[in-house]
């Protein structure tokens, strides 16, 4: 399947020669699906991670040699990299020890509703996936929102294809299992 807009190989060649039309139609046409793949790989901030995968691809478009199937596969191995690197970011900053009496101990009204919205905000999909084994769901994002080949998705997280279609198979399992409502009496 073609990435929205049916962006072609003529668009990237223009991209690799710097022409900003041609990056600007880059970002329309796969920032959503690079938006999805990383917000569905809980990233604390999706958006700016979104923002560094298309700082990396400009800085190194000129580089890349291929059609629009192997932009692909480069974009999402850039973006499968920035996660990885948000996810280490994250664990090494987990702890901040901060003295009690720092804190202020007012909370307003606004928070609330943050907490609120923020909870209704999550659909049961995005539950759903987050029931995932990480492998199950890298692999769903990757196929499913990224439109990626079983061959793409295996090199991008290195691992075999045959590995890829057990865990496809196993997380469409899952979330068969994990969607399905409850009957009602």
């Amino acid at each position: 399947m073609r990435a929205a807009g049916g962006l072609g190989d003529d668009i990237i060649a223009a991209a690799r020669r710097g022409e900003s039309a041609a990056l600007t139609a880059l970002y329309e046409a796969y920032s959503a699906p690079v938006l999805g793949y990383v917000r569905g790989l809980g990233v604390a901030d999706p958006e700016d991670t979104l923002g560094e995968v298309f700082v990396s691809v400009v800085r190194n478009i000129a580089t890349f040699r291929g059609g629009e199937a192997d932009f692909r596969r480069w974009l999402f191995t850039i973006a499968h990299r920035r996660v990885v690197d948000a996810h280490r970011l994250r664990a090494r900053d987990q702890e901040h020890p901060t003295d009690p009496s720092m804190l202020p101990d007012v909370q307003t009204a606004t928070d609330a509703v943050d907490e609120v919205a923020a909870r209704l905000s999550t659909s049961s999909a995005t539950q759903a996936l987050e029931q995932l084994t990480d492998d199950q769901r890298e692999v769903i994002l990757l196929r499913v929102v990224a439109d990626l080949s079983v061959a793409d998705t295996a090199e991008i997280l290195g691992k075999k294809p045959g590995a890829i279609k057990t865990l496809q198979r196993r997380a469409l399992a899952s979330l068969r299992r994990l969607l399905i409502l409850p009957a009602v009496s």
